[in-house]
């Protein structure tokens, strides 16, 4: 198979770690992993997935561009592994295999990711990662407009209100301009 990373090398047959079959790129050192190969792995590992010597000194790579599935031809699709990163992952939907770009094994090992691949791209996972983007890029927005001191102050009274008994007529108290009048 030829890598649908760099187009120049040829998939060979690796593993990715002890027991874990995938197929490495002999230019570009992506791997090319079957989910069902990694859930069968596993499955039958139990011990917690770290980082080795090796791994530490490997460099980081990502594909920006749209890739082409190297099994089926189709275009694969790209999925954030968290929040806290703008890396992606590309998933074949057509056959669940995964392009690993290279570093990226290690990148998931790093970040507590690699015994949760599967999970990267389910639509829960993908929601939870775009809901904490939006929140923290709301809180960037109100830090910017308020201060920092001002933001937390306000986040102090918002989490007071949140649970408070009479928080809807605490809430009309302070947005009414003259709270004292009947008017």
């Amino acid at each position: 198979m030829k890598c649908p990373s760099c187009e120049n090398g040829k998939l060979q047959n690796a593993y990715l770690e002890n027991d874990l079959p995938c197929k490495t790129c002999d230019h570009c050192g992506g791997n090319w992993l079957l989910l069902e190969h990694y859930l069968r792995w596993k499955g039958g590992h139990t011990e917690e997935i770290t980082l080795s010597e090796s791994d530490v000194k490997v460099e980081l790579t990502e594909t920006e561009r749209a890739l082409i599935c190297p099994a089926s031809g189709a275009l694969m699709l790209k999925y954030r592994i968290s929040k806290d990163s703008e890396h992606r992952l590309d998933l074949s939907p057509n056959i669940n295999g995964v392009w690993l770009d290279r570093g990226e094994w290690q990148l998931l090992k790093r970040s507590g990711l690699a015994e949760k691949l599967n999970k990267i791209f389910t639509a829960p996972w993908q929601k939870e990662i775009s809901a904490g983007s939006s929140k923290d890029m709301f809180e960037q927005l109100y830090r910017q407009k308020f201060g920092n001191a001002d933001y937390e102050r306000a986040q102090e009274i918002r989490d007071w209100l949140q649970d408070h008994p009479n928080r809807y007529a605490l809430r009309a108290f302070l947005i009414s301009d003259n709270p004292w009048s009947a008017k």
